[in-house]
C-alpha cells in the first residue's frame, strides 16, 4: 500500500457550469480511502470514474502517455483540471507509477518501438518482444507482467477492453499476486464482472452519490450479468 487517501475540495472549484466541476458526484464525494492493494472503480459511463482516475494520476505526478492533441469543436479549459483541487495522502512517501488505458497504450507501444530501433535492449523490460508485433491482448499482458514487478502505484482505465475472458482471469491473478507482495498498489476503473471479482479488492461505486464502497454482488454489473447468463433469451 502506498496511497492512503484522496480528498476533494469542491469549495475551491473555479467553475460550476463546465465539466467536471458541474458534476454532483464531485461536489458530494469528499474523500476516498484506500484500504486494499487493489481498489476498483465501477459505474455507468459518464459517472466520472475515468475523470477521477486521471486526476489522481496527475496529482501523483504520474505521466499519461498521449498522442498529440486533436482540434475539438468545443473547447473546455477545465476538462482536465480536477487534479488541481484534490489532495493526496501517502502512507510512506511518494512512489512512482503508471497510468494505463487501452487507447493510450497503442501510442506508448509505437513510441517503445521507436526507442527499441535505437536500443533493442529496451525491450527486455517488456518481455523481450515488440509490443506492436504481438496481438493486442498478448502485448497488454506482456506489459503488465513486466511493469508491475516495480514498486509503485498503478492506475488502469478499463483494461478489459482488449482482454479475452481467459486473459482477464490471468490479469486478476496478476493483480492479486503483485498486491500480496506488498510493493504494488492498483486502482482500476472497470466494467468487467470478472475483474470486479478480484479477491480482497475494495469496490467503489460511482453509481452512488457520494461514491461509496459496495460488495461485489451489489454492483449493477454483477446483477445484470448474472441475470443475463441465467436467462439470455429474456433480454431480446
Amino acid at each position: 500500500m502506498h496511497l492512503k487517501r484522496i480528498v476533494l475540495f469542491p469549495e475551491k472549484y473555479p467553475n460550476n457550469e463546465l465539466y467536471p466541476f458541474n458534476q454532483r458526484i464531485f461536489h458530494e464525494t469528499k474523500s476516498l480511502e484506500f484500504q486494499s492493494p487493489v481498489t476498483l472503480f465501477v459505474g455507468e459511463n459518464g459517472t466520472g470514474k475515468s475523470t477521477l482516475l486521471e486526476a489522481i494520476a496527475h496529482r501523483c505526478y504520474i505521466h499519461i502517455w498521449q498522442d498529440r492533441e486533436r482540434k475539438r469543436v468545443e473547447y473546455n479549459p477545465y476538462e482536465d483540471k480536477l487534479y488541481r483541487f484534490i489532495g493526496v495522502e501517502w502512507i510512506d512517501g511518494v512512489v512512482p507509477g503508471s497510468f494505463f488505458s487501452s487507447e493510450l497504450f497503442r501510442y506508448f507501444s509505437r513510441s517503445l518501438d521507436e526507442w527499441a530501433a535505437a536500443d533493442p535492449a529496451t525491450l527486455k523490460y517488456f518481455g523481450g518482444k515488440s509490443l506492436v508485433t504481438q496481438s493486442h491482448g498478448q502485448s497488454l499482458m506482456s506489459f503488465f507482467r513486466s511493469r508491475y514487478q516495480i514498486k509503485g502505484l498503478y492506475l488502469l482505465d478499463e483494461p478489459e477492453t482488449a482482454l479475452s475472458p481467459r486473459s482477464q482471469v490471468d490479469f486478476v491473478r496478476l493483480l492479486q499476486e503483485m498486491g500480496e507482495q506488498g510493493h504494488a498498489q492498483f486502482i482500476v476503473a472497470t466494467h468487467s464482472p470478472m475483474i470486479l471479482a478480484c479477491p480482497g479488492a475494495k469496490i467503489y461505486s460511482f453509481d452512488k452519490i457520494p461514491v461509496e464502497l459496495v460488495n461485489y454482488e451489489d454492483t449493477e454489473h454483477y446483477r445484470i450479468y448474472k441475470s443475463f447468463m441465467e436467462n439470455p433469451k429474456g433480454y431480446f
